[in-house]
């Protein structure tokens, strides 16, 4: 019998980041680099993946779009960032703040303050 393991998120043991940075034609200011620690990458039932970590990014705005099975709740832990809906409503976020974004969504994502967050999605 396999016992569970818990994992500890930390940029601090969490290895050499994967660096990434919003496609050209969705950004919509900046070009702001990304950091993802990607601590947890596992399937689910069926076809789902989870996968989390820890994810730190430059300021800058690009526009996002969710699949219909693709979900995202993150906490973040250092700076500011606004998630924007197509039909123009937003919701700002600081430390110790909690944001879901739902299958299917679409709009941007815009970092004001240079960011940290912990994240998970499941997809």
């Amino acid at each position: 019998m396999t016992v569970p393991r818990t994992t500890l998120f930390s940029t601090a043991t969490g290895g050499t980041p994967e660096l990434s940075w919003p496609r050209p034609e969705r950004l919509l200011r900046g070009n702001p680099r990304r950091e993802t620690w990607n601590a947890v990458d596992q399937p689910l039932t069926g076809a789902a993946r989870l996968s989390s970590g820890i994810w730190r990014c430059e300021p800058g705005h690009w526009r996002i779009a969710f699949g219909p099975a693709q979900q995202e709740v993150f906490t973040v832990l250092a700076g500011r960032c606004r998630l924007h809906d197509a039909q123009g409503s937003w919701q700002e976020a600081g430390p110790g703040d909690v944001l879901h974004i739902p299958a299917g969504f679409s709009g941007s994502f815009e970092v004001l303050e240079a960011m940290t967050k912990s994240y998970v999605i499941v997809e």
